[in-house]
């Protein structure tokens, strides 16, 4: 049976193998679809010609561009708790304790989270052009903690175990539960860090302009990165799942090509 041209599981292999490689196929023309789109944004800096766009549109305003820029606190920036000489516009510190109760069906310890907290920290800040060493012109990044994108970056984590005495492990004992880990951990929107944002542009004045969510509905977006690798994570995206629809299909296919071969040889010894 294991011999036979029409094996279920070579069957089956072949009927996966196709399925997966139309699911990539598709995945892969969504990712270019998105890509495409990416790539009709206009890309603009905090510079003079982006005030000169802006002044010369009736309404002084873009309804959806995307920025590239340097971050700069508009004031004093704030400073990491737990590392010196590190400062940022945003940030976010988490704590988070995880204890651990008796099971007494498994005779383990099972872990749970038990308290959860985190402070959020922000000073306005704005975007500069990286390619100017006197930032005369700049973008104001307007709520910038309403905007989506893991712009973030965790710059301190730190795990501390629980110390157990004698007294406490008695105490455990009787109360089914006891101290397991605490974490902390920091993350920062670092001052100098390039940030690209996606959103509406407004002029106010001559000279200041405001980045914002936009009114049309789409999404505000701020990437850590500059505009060019954010495009090529999705490049490298919709790739990787042309990769597998073409490895899938081949193998699909091979499969096939195998089982057919197999088919047609035993029926040729047979009319034989």
């Amino acid at each position: 049976m294991g011999d036979s041209p029409l094996n279920p599981l070579v069957l089956i292999g072949v009927g996966s193998s196709f399925a997966f490689s139309g699911l990539f196929y598709h995945l892969y023309q969504e990712k270019k679809k998105e890509l495409q789109k990416l790539k009709e944004i206009p890309l603009f800096k905090p510079d003079q010609h982006l005030v000169k766009v802006l002044k010369a549109n009736a309404h002084k305003r873009l309804q959806y561009v995307a920025v590239e820029g340097v971050v700069q606190a508009d004031g004093e920036p704030l400073s990491s708790r737990f590392v010196p000489r590190c400062f940022g516009v945003i940030q976010k510190i988490g704590q988070e304790e995880n204890w651990k109760y008796w099971n007494s069906v498994t005779s383990t310890w099972d872990s749970r989270t038990t308290k959860k907290t985190e402070t959020n920290n922000s000073v306005p800040f704005s975007l500069v052009n990286p390619e100017s060493y006197i930032s005369d012109v700049s973008v104001k990044v307007h709520n910038p903690l309403e905007a989506s994108g893991c712009f973030m970056e965790r710059v301190y984590f730190k795990v501390k175990r629980a110390e157990e005495g004698l007294v406490d492990a008695v105490l455990q004992g009787l109360s089914g539960e006891k101290p397991g880990t605490r974490n902390e951990t920091e993350e920062l929107l670092c001052v100098g860090r390039t940030l690209t944002g996606f959103g509406e542009v407004v002029l106010e004045g001559d000279q200041v302009m405001r980045l914002q969510a936009p009114k049309n509905g789409r999404q505000y977006v701020l990437v850590p990165s500059d505009h060019r690798s954010f495009l090529d994570r999705h490049e490298a995206s919709a790739s990787m799942w042309k990769t597998l629809s073409t490895v899938t299909g081949i193998t699909g296919a091979s499969l096939l090509t195998g089982v057919l071969y197999n088919l047609f040889n035993k029926q040729d010894d047979r009319s034989k």
